[in-house]
Formats: structure tokens, sequence, C-alpha cells
């Protein structure tokens, strides 16, 4: 274990012996840190959070601050809970929960740029990256390999699909389908996230039944229930499956199509 003289580190944090704590961090009674983690200067981590192996934090990063929500107090306190191989870089900002009993959960491979900040009890999956200043307001959930553009901004309770992307400056009022690319000052859908389906392997005849699958639900002229319900009659592929279950569990509706 390498730790910087002015490090501090209460009694009560538990470090794994690989563990690299950088100058002037402040590590609270509570915390767990994993195998691997490299903390690097004037970073702090609050009690009741739980790091998993081989994440970064970088200079500046606050990892289970009190949640900005009027109704907190300390009694109400909930977990922050991060998986493994997150890199945190510099300003980042991730509160604990308050409401739920699971608390704020971030999962693993996710890579969040300067000052990227997630609000309090959010779930957020796995191979995610949030460009600058991308934020999350409180109990917004996250599917995975989404890409969040610079000053986005999620409101809360929204959710956002697998393989979707957000363009920057972009408010997110409602949910965002997966697979799609989201745009403008009130979020909405643009188009397919095309190049990152391609990234991600996805094959011409995967990304064709995506593209029919919206067509029928934005083009047709149907209602959204029976446009789902068409799709359905249609031995839909699995991610046609994921865009209908997506759309059917939907609390705050999904943005609409320019």
């Amino acid at each position: 274990m390498s730790i910087h003289p002015t490090a501090i580190i209460e009694e009560g944090a538990k470090l794994h012996p690989s563990v690299t704590v950088g100058p002037f961090s402040i590590i609270e009674a509570g915390a767990v840190v994993g195998e691997g983690c490299i903390i690097e200067s004037n970073v702090r981590i609050y009690s009741a959070t739980q790091i998993g192996r081989h994440n970064r934090a970088c200079h500046g990063v606050t990892l289970g601050s009190e949640p900005q929500d009027l109704t907190y107090t300390p009694e109400k306190s909930k977990p922050l809970t991060i998986g493994d191989h997150n890199h945190f870089k510099e300003g980042v900002n991730i509160s604990r929960g308050v409401k739920t009993d699971h608390g704020t959960i971030i999962g693993s491979h996710n890579y969040m740029m300067s000052y990227s900040h997630i609000g309090h009890d959010c779930i957020v999956g796995d191979h995610n990256i949030f460009a600058n200043n991308a934020i999350l307001a409180g109990h917004v959930e996250m599917e995975h390999h989404i890409f969040l553009s610079g000053h986005t901004a999620t409101h809360q309770f929204c959710k956002i699909g697998a393989y979707a992307m957000v363009a920057g400056v972009t408010g997110v009022p409602q949910d965002v389908p997966p697979y799609v690319v989201a745009d403008g000052h009130r979020a909405e859908i643009v188009g397919l996230n095309t190049i990152g389906l391609r990234r991600n392997n996805f094959t011409p005849k995967q990304r064709k039944a995506i593209k029919q699958a919206y067509k029928v639900i934005y083009k047709s002229g149907l209602k959204p229930a029976d446009a789902l319900a068409q799709l359905k009659t249609n031995e839909p592929t699995e991610e046609v499956q994921h865009i209908i279950r997506f759309f059917e569990a939907s609390d705050r509706g999904i943005i609409s199509h320019r």
C-alpha cells in the first residue's frame, strides 16, 4: 500500500493492500476501497462508499458526498456502490443515496470526464461515457454503452437506453430509448446511433431491424400501444424486444422524434 504522508485515512476505512492514495486525499471511516485502486490528490471518499477493483479517481474527485436534496438528513443516508475498472476524471462528483435502499449504484468500465455529476439514487450500468459536465439528477437509470456528450442535463427519474447517444448541450426531460441519437434544447430523437452500433459490432441485419422498429413506432401513424403490438407480432429480434420492453416500462414517457 502506498499512502502519501499528507493523506488522511480515518480509522475504520478499509483499503486493500494494493491501493495507492495521493497527497491531501481523505478517506472516511466506513469507506471500502478495493484491489488496485488509484486515489490521486485531493480526493474525498465519504463513509458508506464501497469501491470495487482497479478504479481510478483523479484530482478533486468526491465519491459518496451528501446528496443535493433538501430533505436529506444523516440518518437517511444510503450507500454509494461502485463496480470495477471505472475512471473518474478531475472534479467528478457522485452523491450517495437518500431515498432508496440500494442508494446510488455505478457499474463497471465507465469513463467519466471532468466535472461530470451523478445525483443521488441513480443506477448507472456498464461501459458508459460521460463527457465534461454531463450531469444526472436524482433517480436516473442508465443502461449500458451510452455516450452523454458535454453539458448534457438529465431530469430526475429519467431512463436512458443502451447504446444511445445524447448530443452536447441537450436537456433530457423524458426517457431516451435504446440505440438512438437525441439532440436539442429539449431532447428529440434525430436518428439511430449508427456509429455507436457499428463500433459495438452490431451486424447490418441487427441495425436494419432496429431502424424498421423505430419506423413502425414513429412513422406509421399508429398509436404507441398499437405500434408496439404490431412489433410483437413480427417475431421481433432481441434488439427489438429490448425496444418494446423499454417503451412499456417507461414512467415519464419517451422523447419525441424530430
